[in-house]
């Protein structure tokens, strides 16, 4: 008999790991692009409150206070996007 490479079904070996890694990396050039640039508002563009000049110095396009921002977080993060998918889906 002779000697055959086993067969690896469509992907080969470390394209899973492969995905992983251009998934995050697409993540993180998104993150970069999303962050704010230029000068730092006085006040924020939410409620009007000032923006402290520490934070407007710590942080390039600040554009909200932080109690603003901590909302504006908190609203993104609740958005409901589910990226894992449910095993079903997966299925199909």
């Amino acid at each position: 008999m002779a000697d055959f490479p086993m067969a690896t079904g469509w992907a080969g070996d470390g394209a899973v790991q492969e995905q992983i890694d251009a998934t995050v990396k697409d993540a993180i050039k998104r993150a970069r692009a999303n962050l704010p640039t230029g000068p730092s508002l006085t006040h924020c563009a939410e409620c009007d409150e000032p923006i402290p000049e520490a934070r407007r110095r710590a942080l390039a396009g600040v554009r909200y206070c932080v109690l603003c921002q901590e909302q504006a977080d908190r609203a993104h993060a609740e958005s409901g996007l589910n990226r894992r998918g449910s095993k079903d889906s997966q299925l199909r």
